[in-house]
């Protein structure tokens, strides 16, 4: 090949490549946002305090869930309005509200049954379903294919007494201990006790069960007292767990991500 004919072709694909680099990438699809109606709790009540735990790793699946993109609260402006309301009232008495969970997307539930599904998974096992064989998840409710949360009017939630104790992080690989241990030898949230961590699969956990008492009853009245004042109702298998009544979705179940953009 002559040597102007080669130096021809090299320089067409030196142009090539440069006008390639010049043009700007095609833009990525942007992540479904949140329809009309969705809030950050941060913009509404901004007082109360945020532990999203499935944007962590320090959850019952052990990893980042999926469509938590930040660990933060996003629910429908009248569930938000509600936990506004229902936060003036502890204030008062010297307490917090603490949200670990509120609007969940779709894909996240998806990600739950795929990991109940997969049996050889149980590093999380001993904190937070320690008396609960896995293939039984689902059997006993635990685990389901549909959440409330992703109607966006439900959250988990708790109560820390003011001026909250500081709460040190989850390291991945420490040690588990029981959800239904003693306070003072689970892991260290800074709510006041009752009588069972976050997301504690078992039993004990159930609102009403008659082995919670003293402090931690009380603890467990106040929760659901001001959250009914407020205009919510419990789930009586899980102490943290409220809905909004009358929630706006009520049959809608919702996929955009856990994100500041997706209400912005």
């Amino acid at each position: 090949m002559p040597i102007l004919t080669r130096r021809v072709r090299a320089l067409a694909v030196t142009l090539t490549t440069l006008a390639t680099l010049a043009v700007p990438a095609t833009a990525q699809a942007a992540p479904p946002a949140a329809p009309a109606g969705f809030v950050a709790l941060s913009d509404v009540a901004p007082s109360i305090l945020q532990d999203i735990r499935y944007a962590t790793r320090h959850n019952f699946v052990g990893r980042r869930v999926d469509g938590y993109l930040e660990p933060t609260c996003i629910l429908t402006r009248q569930a938000a309005e509600g936990l506004r309301q229902a936060q003036a009232r502890l204030r008062q008495q010297g307490y917090t509200l603490k949200v670990y969970d509120c609007y969940r997307p779709q894909r996240a539930v998806d990600h739950f049954v795929r990991w109940a599904k997969d049996l050889a998974d149980e590093k999380m096992k001993a904190e937070f379903y320690p008396n609960v064989a896995k293939d039984r998840l689902f059997e006993e409710g635990y685990i389901a294919e549909k959440s409330g949360h992703s109607r966006g009017s439900t959250m988990d939630l708790t109560i820390v007494k003011l001026p909250p104790r500081f709460q040190r992080p989850y390291f991945p690989g420490e040690p588990l201990v029981p959800c239904f241990a003693p306070r003072n030898q689970r892991f260290p949230d800074n709510m006041v006790d009752m009588g069972t961590g976050y997301d504690c699969f078992d039993p004990l956990a159930h609102t009403d069960n008659p082995a919670i008492t003293g402090v931690a009853r009380q603890n467990r009245d106040l929760l659901r007292d001001t959250m009914i004042a407020a205009g919510f109702h419990n789930l009586p298998e899980e102490w943290w767990h409220f809905t909004l009544d009358g929630e706006p979705f009520p049959d809608t179940y919702f996929d955009f991500p856990v994100s500041h953009r997706s209400v912005r």
